[in-house]
């Protein structure tokens, strides 16, 4: 298991722009999370305003001057939308021309064919699973409960026995593996490798979604048994296409990107020689823009083309997806700016000094701080940014395989106990037609434990790796 020890040293050699003591950046730290928390929960400012004050309050505690905090700002923000907006960007086409051409409802309505009562909840946990892919969070809720109250109605299920096992496989998806936005951030600020992080993604996945899925759903059913009300089922949108994309060809364009980093990681574990001709195409083909650039341009002819799109639909379906996710870029891009403020601050150097002799893993240090930055701010996307600005120092001496499953306890950590302060906390609440105390006995408790079980599932692979 990796552990904080004398050895490591920062992973930043920049100078820092305070000469601030440990005490007094330690307070700064705490100012500018208080400020950020205090902004979002209690005067409801937007994520991206909230960031940028909370990163020049920490600045200005530290002793920073104000032109270099604004510096440091600026160009984490500038790097993160670099690494990560356009992989964002990339992600949400191909998810809105999933959803748009038909494409999603196509693999819902196979899988629930094909599954029998006793197996619905595990094909909702992958549908959920497969949906979640490539599309965030609030648009696979949007997606999937139609299909959920249809199902639970139609087979006389309790909601939650149907509703637990698709919420379990989207929030897994979006906290854990790339392209989503909170891992791809983390990613980049840890300098983790994307391929392996997937690859372990998925493995730390599979049992979390099941556990806080299909298994834990039999007693969220006997907690709340309720049944899907009339009024809350809405119509498919994609119910009066005349045509719609075959399902075998949907999930490949739905896993191309993934197989194409998947091969990168592969052939770099084989081959091993930056310089080899073959390591270098795979260096090319498997990286991230071009993954997902090639899904995107494929997926406007299996998806968007198979459904009868003309070029313009098409076109209008692209520049459709782009809107909705503008807000998630800045936050992003904001949170990028508050983590570089933190580096260059010296907190990371901080961190380093203050944990030598500490013994505690550097994995559970990073899962802690991510919970808490949670539950006080309610952001999955903040809580992940802002844990891995901090503990990014720790990656410095890590191994490969060790970096990749920082950023999967950064990302089980952010995803811990959803409540009040959390727009996913009542968007699931109005879809399921539940009160706040029935989405804190459900809701709340499946996603502390993908936390948990996720941050388990990544200390048992630290010991083998």
């Amino acid at each position: 298991m990796t552990h904080l020890s004398v050895e490591m040293l920062a992973a930043d050699a920049a100078e820092p722009i305070t000469t601030a003591g440990h005490a007094q950046l330690g307070i700064a730290v705490l100012a500018g999370i208080a400020v950020i928390v205090l902004l979002i929960t209690k005067f409801k400012l937007h994520a991206f305003l909230s960031l940028i004050i909370g990163s020049l309050v920490l600045g200005a505690v530290a002793g920073a001057p104000l032109d270099k905090t604004i510096a440091s700002f600026q160009a984490g923000l500038g790097t993160t939308v670099a690494g990560t907006g356009v992989l964002i960007a990339l992600g949400a086409v191909l998810g809105r021309l999933l959803a748009d051409s038909g494409g999603a409802d196509r693999i819902v309505d196979t899988i629930l064919a094909k599954a029998g009562r006793g197996a619905m909840p595990w094909a909702m946990v992958l549908i959920a699973g497969i949906v979640g892919l490539p599309i965030f969070f609030e648009v696979g809720i949007v997606l999937l409960v139609p299909v959920v109250l249809l199902v639970a109605r139609r087979g006389n299920f309790s909601l939650m026995r149907i509703g637990i096992p698709a919420l379990a496989g989207l929030s897994v998806m979006h906290g854990l593996i790339p392209p989503h936005p909170g891992p791809l951030a983390a990613i980049d600020a840890v300098g983790a490798n994307l391929g392996v992080t997937l690859v372990l993604g998925v493995v730390v996945a599979v049992p979390t979604a099941i556990v806080a899925g299909p298994l834990f759903s039999r007693y969220a059913a006997r907690w709340v048994d309720i049944r899907p009300p009339e009024n809350l089922v809405p119509e498919r949108t994609t119910d009066d296409l005349e045509k719609r994309p075959g399902f075998g060809v949907t999930v490949a364009t739905v896993l191309l990107p993934v197989v194409m980093m998947l091969a990168k990681a592969l052939v770099d574990i084989v081959v091993d020689d930056p310089e080899h001709p073959v390591q270098r195409l795979f260096d090319v083909i498997g990286s991230p823009l071009i993954a997902l650039l090639t899904a995107v341009l494929v997926g406007m002819f299996t998806l968007g083309r198979a459904a009868g799109f003309t070029r313009g639909r098409i076109a209008a379906t692209v520049e459709k997806s782009l809107g909705p996710i503008a807000g998630v870029l800045l936050i992003v891009g904001a949170g990028g700016g508050f983590k570089q403020t933190l580096v260059d601050a010296g907190v990371g150097q901080m961190i380093l000094d203050l944990s030598k002799g500490w013994h505690i893993s550097a994995l559970l240090l990073a899962w802690l701080i991510a919970v808490t930055i949670r539950l006080a701010t309610g952001s999955a996307t903040v809580a992940t940014i802002s844990a891995a600005g901090l503990v990014a120092p720790l990656a410095a001496e890590m191994s490969t395989p060790h970096t990749a499953l920082l950023v999967l306890a950064i990302g089980s950590g952010s995803l811990f106990f959803s409540h009040v302060n959390d727009a996913g906390f009542w968007l699931v609440k109005e879809y399921f037609g539940m009160n706040v105390g029935q989405t804190l006995k459900t809701w709340s408790v499946m996603e502390t434990l993908i936390s948990v079980v996720g941050i388990v599932c990544v200390l048992l692979l630290s010991l083998v790796l």
